[in-house]
């Protein structure tokens, strides 16, 4: 695969690829919202910042099985011939703050993506609300619905 840098590649990617998902707004003012399915994206969001695809160093939380979480990081521009071995993941199924160091110290303090701190920290949150709600070890909250008593 021939190396193009990260500006080329987003604007050939960013109106058209096959993991957008659009969501048209309510009027013109709201505007349409373009989502993104790629892997390594850690928003969600068709903005070059995000992008898994366009940028060379890429990192993500997720969901792995059995209610557990990994980070998946591109490994070195090596492999770009082989896009299996193009991401290393990393299980982190310690207690929060160790993983939260294992983020930091990965991802930010290295110097590989410092801009993606506070939205990765934001994901590895949500990632373990969720997984302690799928193993029984916090309720799911009950939604109120009326008004109820004052």
């Amino acid at each position: 695969m021939v190396f193009i840098p990260d500006a080329l590649a987003w604007e050939l990617t960013r109106k058209n690829t096959s993991f957008m998902k659009k969501k048209n707004g309510a009027s013109k003012r709201s505007g349409a919202i373009v989502f993104s399915v790629e892997k390594g994206n850690l928003k969600s969001l068709n903005k070059f910042q995000f992008s898994g695809l366009a940028n060379s160093k890429v990192f993500d939380v997720t969901f792995a099985d059995e209610n557990k979480a990994a980070l998946v990081k591109r490994t070195a521009s090596k492999a770009n011939t082989m896009p299996k071995k193009g991401f290393s993941t990393t299980p982190v199924n310690k207690d929060f703050r160790r993983v939260e160091n294992i983020i930091k110290t990965q991802t930010c303090d290295n110097y590989y993506r410092p801009d993606l701190k506070q939205v990765a920290l934001g994901k590895w949150t949500q990632v373990y609300r969720a997984n302690r709600r799928a193993k029984g070890i916090k309720p799911v909250v009950a939604v109120k619905k009326g008004r109820g008593k004052l």
